[in-house]
């Protein structure tokens, strides 16, 4: 079975190992410049780097031509296609929409054979088969085979006691400087990077899981970055139980409704 997934961040990366590791073949269409802040498990850095490998498994920036060979050599092909114009040429099973805009970008349901949206934005039975559930809590991961996922709060859900004083945010427009690595021990007042004169202030300690990278266009209040309070280094290069667990609800919608395409219900 194959897989496109729209989106190459965490979320969607988690997602990729998910259904690889089950046996299924995946491929990412991405941005040219993508905004993960969490660069160490995200496919998508490979659109800067040209190659990356989270948890063992590699993803190579290439184009369509391509995708075949690199299937074959068990790499994730990562093309740059955001609207996902090249869906025809991939033939793909299903398609999951994992770019996390709280609004759908354009997926419809006549995609694929079985379409699936990931958090808010989507409506199952309108413009895909189901819906999977990306807030934290009771209902993380679940799926939906009518209706939506829970409407965006704009709060970053808790994490070591702490909430929106997690994530770091550009203080002005302009060109993201990255002073601090992803993995580095950060204290309440360190400065991250900066926007010209203009310092990113870490208002927690732990650790540094995630930052854009040097030279990103951001614009003020825009999510740059990212602290741990945990502490623990192993995090910031490993898949999060939120991937894995929303990854785990894409794999059941996936085999659901292929089980019951196959069925003729």
């Amino acid at each position: 079975m194959r897989v496109v997934i729209r989106g190459g961040g965490d979320i969607a990366t988690g997602i990729a190992l998910r259904l690889i590791r089950s046996g299924m073949e995946v491929v990412l269409c991405e941005l040219a410049a993508p905004t993960a802040i969490r660069r160490t498990v995200s496919f998508s850095e490979c659109m800067r780097t040209g190659e990356t490998s989270v948890e063992g498994i590699t993803a190579r920036r290439s184009h369509l031509g391509q995708v075949e060979s690199l299937l074959e050599r068990d790499v994730v092909p990562v093309l740059e296609d955001p609207s996902a114009g090249s869906l025809p040429g991939l033939h793909a099973d299903a398609v999951v929409d994992a770019i996390l805009a709280k609004v759908n970008l354009g997926t419809r349901m006549d995609m694929a054979p079985v379409v699936v949206g990931v958090g808010p934005g989507f409506t199952a039975g309108v413009d895909c088969h189901a819906v999977v559930e990306t807030m934290r809590g009771h209902t993380l991961g679940r799926v939906y085979y009518t209706g939506s996922a829970l409407p965006n709060t704009a709060v970053p859900g808790l994490i070591g006691g702490f909430a929106g004083e997690r994530v770091l945010r550009a203080p002005a427009d302009g060109v993201f400087h990255q002073i601090l690595d992803i993995g580095a021990q950060v204290a309440a007042g360190d400065v991250a990077g900066t926007v010209g004169a203009a310092p990113m202030v870490c208002q927690i300690g732990g650790i540094l899981r995630g930052i854009l990278p040097d030279g990103a266009r951001v614009y003020k209040g825009m999510k740059a970055g990212d602290v741990d309070p945990r502490c623990e280094i192993s995090h910031c290069y490993t898949v999060s139980d939120k991937a894995l667990a929303v990854g785990g609800g894409v794999l059941e919608a996936i085999l659901h409704l292929s089980g019951a395409l196959a069925k003729g219900m």
